[in-house]
């Protein structure tokens, strides 16, 4: 488990919306989408509420990375690689029913499982 260093999640905190999730299908084929309902959850995950997930969902169940790239309000940018998980239930589930805007369905917690994050080419973790 990497934890997410306090420096980055305070970038997190910063970031605009919205972010962009990238996932990859079984051929190789990536697939990239804009997310707005994120938020993280302990000190090694992001999380990203499906809300209207397709192609995403399905990469992810079989067995997808993914990485998600985001901006801060001052034009730093950062991106974020790891291991995706799907959750319908659970703490992770609950805790993205709780911020997921009540107008959106939030079928499900992705949780991306941190394990590099970059600036640029400069590897921070």
């Amino acid at each position: 488990m990497a934890v997410i260093p306090e420096s980055i999640l305070q970038a997190w905190e910063q970031r605009q919306v919205p972010v962009i999730l990238t996932t990859v299908d079984a051929n190789g084929m990536p697939n990239a989408i804009y997310a707005s309902s994120v938020s993280h959850f302990g000190e090694d995950r992001l999380v990203v509420a499906d809300n209207y997930f397709d192609k995403t969902r399905a990469n992810i169940f079989t067995g997808s990375k993914g990485s998600i790239l985001f901006m801060t309000k001052d034009r730093k940018t950062y991106q974020v690689k790891g291991t995706l998980h799907y959750h319908t239930e659970g703490e992770v589930f609950e805790a993205m029913k709780s911020w997921n805007p009540a107008r959106f369905p939030g079928h499900a917690a992705a949780v991306l499982v941190v394990e590099e994050i970059y600036s640029g080419s400069e590897k921070l973790l």
